[in-house]
């Protein structure tokens, strides 16, 4: 189904909606997405590091308050339900924590939430982050699939659904620039994620879909923002890593076996940065 777009007065994009919803789940809860067996985004960047750093993740998931105050975040920006339940600090803090995530709630303090509204607030305060997040669309839309080359069974959650493209909210204790999420994407491997998607949503529903863009928050303030794309050559390299994780998962489970580093002595790879930042450097004799 093709898609069609608007410019509007201001020259921001608007993009019709044209998703096919076959393939596309929603509503379902994060509980029950995250308890799902197929291969996430997270599982391929694990991957490319280690098979065994990906399985002991798997068999040892990671918990903390900076994902809990993303979630948050999430919620407070795309208008689904907010996960938080404000307690207070002190005696008995541990106590109100447990009876909170009982009854499905995320626990934070009065002061961390304030950092999430804040979050919130300027994302929506943006011109171009509120124009993308006001088309019509999905928000936490849940794709499964089957990656044809590896009969590997794939998830993936996107953050915003539009017709031609995808949103990706991205909260940063770091800078929203260029170079600075650049640094971020790199670091975490946002251009994996993206192709991983991208992929996921095509074998899905059958449609390819324009590049993803990334709505990047400040966790400091004055919490500023930008929307991000990468370019081609990024992404590029980043739909080869994908589907190289996705060989060694396929490789892994028909082996039983999550292999680390390797015993052999492997030379280290230095940044390029490293030796532009020291191409003036003198020899020192003494």
């Amino acid at each position: 189904m093709a898609s069609t777009t608007v410019e509007s007065d201001e020259g921001l994009v608007r993009y019709e909606p044209a998703l096919s919803l076959s393939g596309v789940v929603l509503g379902m809860s994060d509980v029950e997405y995250h308890a799902r067996p197929e291969l996430s985004s997270t599982g391929a960047r694990l991957l490319l590091d280690s098979p065994a750093r990906f399985k002991h993740r798997l068999d040892h998931p990671i918990k903390g308050a900076a994902l809990d105050l993303g979630t948050i975040t999430h919620a407070l920006v795309l208008g689904t339900p907010d996960p938080a339940q404000v307690i207070e600090g002190g005696r008995g803090k541990t106590e109100r924590e447990r009876e909170a995530r009982a009854a499905g709630k995320i626990p934070v303090l009065a002061e961390d939430y304030a950092v999430a509204q804040g979050m919130a607030e300027a994302v929506l305060a943006h011109k171009r982050a509120r124009f993308l997040l006001e088309q019509d669309g999905h928000s936490e839309a849940s794709v499964f699939a089957t990656d044809p080359e590896t009969g590997v069974k794939v998830r993936a959650r996107f953050d915003r659904l539009l017709g031609a493209l995808s949103v990706d909210l991205k909260t940063t204790s770091g800078s929203a620039s260029a170079q600075g999420f650049g640094q971020s994407a790199a670091r975490y491997g946002y251009p994996v994620q993206e192709a991983f998607y991208i992929d996921a949503l095509a074998w899905a529903t059958g449609e390819q879909r324009a590049p993803m863009q990334f709505i990047v928050v400040e966790k400091a303030a004055p919490h500023l923002v930008a929307v991000h794309q990468f370019d081609e050559a990024v992404r590029l390299v980043a739909s080869e890593l994908a589907a190289k994780a996705r060989r060694i998962y396929a490789d892994c489970l028909a082996a039983d076996s999550w292999p680390g580093h390797g015993d052999d002595v492997i030379y280290t790879e230095i940044p390029a940065w490293w030796f532009s930042q020291n191409e003036e450097v003198e020899e020192v004799t003494f």
